[in-house]
Protein backbone atom coordinates (compact mmCIF):
# COMPACT_ATOMS: atom_id res chain seq x y z
CA UNK A 1 0.00 0.00 0.00
CA UNK A 2 1.34 3.30 -1.03
CA UNK A 3 1.81 5.88 2.06
CA UNK A 4 -0.80 8.49 0.42
CA UNK A 5 -3.37 5.53 0.63
CA UNK A 6 -2.87 4.93 4.46
CA UNK A 7 -2.63 8.68 5.27
CA UNK A 8 -5.99 8.90 3.56
CA UNK A 9 -6.90 5.72 5.67
CA UNK A 10 -5.76 7.32 8.66
CA UNK A 11 -7.70 10.58 7.76
CA UNK A 12 -10.92 8.98 7.32
CA UNK A 13 -10.33 7.32 10.57
CA UNK A 14 -9.92 10.83 12.27
CA UNK A 15 -13.11 11.82 10.37
CA UNK A 16 -15.41 8.86 11.67
CA UNK A 17 -14.56 9.20 15.24
CA UNK A 18 -14.34 12.46 15.99
CA UNK A 19 -17.95 12.37 14.11
CA UNK A 20 -18.89 10.14 16.69
CA UNK A 21 -18.14 12.04 19.72
CA UNK A 22 -21.27 14.66 17.92
CA UNK A 23 -23.36 11.32 17.93
CA UNK A 24 -22.43 10.41 21.39
CA UNK A 25 -23.45 13.56 22.71
CA UNK A 26 -26.58 13.73 20.71
CA UNK A 27 -27.33 10.28 22.39
CA UNK A 28 -27.75 8.64 18.57
CA UNK A 29 -26.16 5.55 16.61
CA UNK A 30 -24.79 5.27 13.51
CA UNK A 31 -25.93 2.30 10.91
CA UNK A 32 -28.52 0.59 13.20
CA UNK A 33 -31.90 1.08 10.37
CA UNK A 34 -35.20 0.31 12.34
CA UNK A 35 -35.99 -3.21 12.90
CA UNK A 36 -32.26 -4.22 13.23
CA UNK A 37 -30.71 -5.14 16.57
CA UNK A 38 -27.74 -3.56 18.32
CA UNK A 39 -25.47 -5.16 20.32
CA UNK A 40 -23.44 -3.33 22.47
CA UNK A 41 -19.97 -3.98 23.53
CA UNK A 42 -18.33 -0.63 24.55
CA UNK A 43 -19.57 -1.38 28.37
CA UNK A 44 -16.34 -3.61 29.10
CA UNK A 45 -14.00 -0.66 28.47
CA UNK A 46 -15.51 2.44 29.92
CA UNK A 47 -13.85 2.20 33.48
CA UNK A 48 -10.82 1.70 31.61
CA UNK A 49 -11.02 4.96 29.05
CA UNK A 50 -12.64 7.38 31.98
CA UNK A 51 -9.95 6.55 34.00
CA UNK A 52 -7.32 7.19 31.31
CA UNK A 53 -9.22 10.38 30.70
CA UNK A 54 -9.14 11.82 34.00
CA UNK A 55 -5.40 10.97 34.09
CA UNK A 56 -5.14 13.17 30.98
CA UNK A 57 -7.31 15.91 32.22
CA UNK A 58 -4.91 16.32 35.42
CA UNK A 59 -1.39 16.10 33.06
CA UNK A 60 -2.59 18.99 30.77
CA UNK A 61 -3.62 20.94 34.29
CA UNK A 62 -0.35 20.09 35.89
CA UNK A 63 1.37 21.12 32.29
CA UNK A 64 -0.60 24.43 32.15
CA UNK A 65 0.65 25.56 35.43
CA UNK A 66 4.70 24.95 34.70
CA UNK A 67 4.54 26.32 31.49
CA UNK A 68 2.89 29.47 32.73
CA UNK A 69 5.84 32.01 31.66
CA UNK A 70 5.97 30.00 28.16
CA UNK A 71 3.36 31.34 26.45
CA UNK A 72 4.03 29.44 22.66
CA UNK A 73 5.07 26.54 24.36
CA UNK A 74 2.08 26.39 26.56
CA UNK A 75 -0.71 26.61 23.90
CA UNK A 76 1.63 23.92 21.95
CA UNK A 77 0.98 21.72 24.70
CA UNK A 78 -2.31 22.68 25.25
CA UNK A 79 -3.50 21.81 21.80
CA UNK A 80 -1.39 18.55 22.14
CA UNK A 81 -3.23 17.31 25.99
CA UNK A 82 -6.57 18.48 24.43
CA UNK A 83 -6.68 16.72 21.32
CA UNK A 84 -5.44 13.96 23.33
CA UNK A 85 -8.43 14.18 25.77
CA UNK A 86 -10.77 13.95 22.68
CA UNK A 87 -8.81 11.79 21.25
CA UNK A 88 -9.16 8.76 23.80
CA UNK A 89 -12.98 10.28 24.10
CA UNK A 90 -13.07 9.80 20.92
CA UNK A 91 -12.43 6.04 21.13
CA UNK A 92 -15.10 5.44 23.29
CA UNK A 93 -17.37 7.41 21.50
CA UNK A 94 -16.82 5.60 18.32
CA UNK A 95 -17.41 2.02 20.58
CA UNK A 96 -21.12 3.69 21.63
CA UNK A 97 -22.50 4.91 18.42
CA UNK A 98 -21.13 2.00 16.25
CA UNK A 99 -22.62 -1.18 18.05
CA UNK A 100 -22.30 -4.29 16.47
CA UNK A 101 -25.60 -4.95 14.15
CA UNK A 102 -28.08 -7.80 13.74
CA UNK A 103 -30.20 -7.40 10.95
CA UNK A 104 -32.82 -9.80 9.06
CA UNK A 105 -29.90 -10.58 6.21
CA UNK A 106 -26.54 -10.46 7.87
CA UNK A 107 -24.18 -9.52 11.16
CA UNK A 108 -22.01 -6.47 11.34
CA UNK A 109 -19.77 -6.81 13.14
CA UNK A 110 -17.58 -3.75 14.88
CA UNK A 111 -14.76 -2.47 16.27
CA UNK A 112 -15.25 0.72 17.14
CA UNK A 113 -14.26 3.10 14.20
CA UNK A 114 -11.76 1.26 12.58
CA UNK A 115 -12.97 -1.18 10.94
CA UNK A 116 -16.25 -3.54 10.46
CA UNK A 117 -17.00 -7.27 9.31
CA UNK A 118 -20.44 -7.98 7.53
CA UNK A 119 -20.99 -11.52 7.60
CA UNK A 120 -23.74 -13.04 5.99
CA UNK A 121 -26.34 -15.00 8.46
CA UNK A 122 -26.78 -18.09 5.69
CA UNK A 123 -22.57 -18.46 5.59
CA UNK A 124 -22.30 -18.77 9.76
CA UNK A 125 -22.27 -22.33 10.71
CA UNK A 126 -22.14 -22.04 14.51
CA UNK A 127 -21.88 -19.17 16.95
CA UNK A 128 -21.22 -19.77 21.18
CA UNK A 129 -20.29 -17.83 23.85
CA UNK A 130 -16.62 -18.37 24.44
CA UNK A 131 -14.74 -15.84 26.76
CA UNK A 132 -11.25 -15.48 25.63
CA UNK A 133 -8.64 -12.98 26.73
CA UNK A 134 -6.33 -12.56 23.77
CA UNK A 135 -2.73 -12.97 23.37
CA UNK A 136 -1.52 -13.04 19.94
CA UNK A 137 -3.56 -13.98 16.00
CA UNK A 138 -4.42 -17.31 15.80
CA UNK A 139 -4.89 -19.50 12.64
CA UNK A 140 -7.42 -21.57 12.62
CA UNK A 141 -7.91 -24.22 10.31
CA UNK A 142 -5.73 -22.45 7.85
CA UNK A 143 -7.45 -19.77 8.04
CA UNK A 144 -7.40 -16.39 9.46
CA UNK A 145 -8.93 -16.13 13.04
CA UNK A 146 -10.50 -12.40 13.08
CA UNK A 147 -10.35 -11.21 16.70
CA UNK A 148 -12.19 -7.79 17.36
CA UNK A 149 -11.27 -7.78 21.32
CA UNK A 150 -12.36 -5.38 23.74
CA UNK A 151 -10.61 -4.67 26.91
CA UNK A 152 -8.34 -7.69 26.09
CA UNK A 153 -11.11 -9.64 25.66
CA UNK A 154 -13.64 -11.88 23.09
CA UNK A 155 -16.69 -13.35 24.57
CA UNK A 156 -18.36 -14.53 21.42
CA UNK A 157 -16.97 -17.44 18.86
CA UNK A 158 -18.97 -16.99 15.13
CA UNK A 159 -17.74 -20.24 13.01
CA UNK A 160 -18.33 -19.97 9.43
CA UNK A 161 -19.22 -22.15 6.56
CA UNK A 162 -17.90 -19.97 3.62
CA UNK A 163 -15.07 -17.51 4.54
CA UNK A 164 -15.34 -13.51 4.44
CA UNK A 165 -12.83 -11.23 3.65
CA UNK A 166 -12.16 -8.61 6.44
CA UNK A 167 -10.19 -5.60 5.84
CA UNK A 168 -8.19 -3.78 8.45
CA UNK A 169 -7.57 -0.11 9.19
CA UNK A 170 -4.66 0.10 6.80
CA UNK A 171 -6.12 -1.74 3.94
CA UNK A 172 -4.39 -5.21 4.73
CA UNK A 173 -6.97 -7.92 3.44
CA UNK A 174 -7.50 -11.27 5.42
CA UNK A 175 -9.61 -14.27 4.30
CA UNK A 176 -11.55 -15.31 7.43
CA UNK A 177 -13.34 -18.00 8.79
CA UNK A 178 -13.64 -18.03 12.62
CA UNK A 179 -14.51 -14.20 13.91
CA UNK A 180 -14.21 -13.82 17.70
CA UNK A 181 -15.85 -10.37 19.25
CA UNK A 182 -17.05 -9.24 22.17
CA UNK A 183 -20.70 -8.09 23.26
CA UNK A 184 -22.08 -6.70 26.57
CA UNK A 185 -24.68 -9.22 27.10
CA UNK A 186 -22.28 -12.58 25.27
CA UNK A 187 -25.52 -15.04 26.28
CA UNK A 188 -27.98 -12.61 24.71
CA UNK A 189 -25.77 -11.56 21.52
CA UNK A 190 -25.60 -15.52 20.77
CA UNK A 191 -29.33 -16.12 21.40
CA UNK A 192 -30.67 -13.42 19.05
CA UNK A 193 -28.05 -14.56 16.42
CA UNK A 194 -29.23 -18.21 16.90
CA UNK A 195 -32.68 -16.69 16.34
CA UNK A 196 -31.80 -14.69 13.46
CA UNK A 197 -30.39 -17.59 11.47
CA UNK A 198 -33.23 -19.43 11.99
CA UNK A 199 -35.56 -17.11 10.31
CA UNK A 200 -32.99 -16.26 7.85
CA UNK A 201 -33.28 -19.94 6.99
CA UNK A 202 -36.72 -20.08 7.06
CA UNK A 203 -36.95 -16.82 4.91
CA UNK A 204 -34.43 -18.96 2.02
CA UNK A 205 -36.68 -22.05 2.31
CA UNK A 206 -39.61 -20.49 1.79
CA UNK A 207 -38.24 -17.49 -0.83
CA UNK A 208 -36.14 -20.40 -2.69
CA UNK A 209 -32.04 -19.58 -3.47
CA UNK A 210 -31.29 -16.50 -3.29
CA UNK A 211 -30.28 -15.42 -6.41
CA UNK A 212 -27.03 -14.87 -7.86
CA UNK A 213 -25.05 -12.28 -6.36
CA UNK A 214 -27.23 -11.91 -3.06
CA UNK A 215 -24.63 -12.63 -0.86
CA UNK A 216 -23.15 -9.51 -2.33
CA UNK A 217 -26.18 -7.56 -2.75
CA UNK A 218 -26.95 -8.35 1.47
CA UNK A 219 -23.23 -7.05 2.14
CA UNK A 220 -24.35 -3.81 2.26
CA UNK A 221 -21.88 -0.93 2.31
CA UNK A 222 -18.21 -0.25 3.79
CA UNK A 223 -17.14 2.46 5.76
CA UNK A 224 -15.66 5.98 4.66
CA UNK A 225 -12.24 3.93 3.69
CA UNK A 226 -14.33 2.49 0.56
CA UNK A 227 -13.04 -1.26 1.08
CA UNK A 228 -14.81 -4.45 1.16
CA UNK A 229 -15.66 -5.70 4.29
CA UNK A 230 -17.29 -8.73 3.82
CA UNK A 231 -17.02 -11.27 0.86
CA UNK A 232 -15.96 -9.35 -2.18
CA UNK A 233 -18.49 -6.61 -2.39
CA UNK A 234 -17.66 -3.00 -2.19
CA UNK A 235 -19.83 -1.30 0.77
CA UNK A 236 -19.48 2.36 2.02
CA UNK A 237 -20.28 2.90 6.14
CA UNK A 238 -21.89 6.32 7.29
Amino acid sequence: MSRGTALRRLAAHEGRWLRSLAWWVARRRIGVAPGERALGYAGAQAAIVYGLTFVCVVETAGFGVLLAGKAVVHEVMLFVDVYTVLTVLGFQAAAVTRPHVLGAAELRLRDGARREIRIPLERIASVRYDLRFVREQQKDGGGEVAELAVAGQTSVTVELSEPVVAVRLLGRRETVRTVRFHADEARAAVTAVREGMAARAGALGAGGAPEAGGASKASGTTEAAGAPEAGAAPVRQE
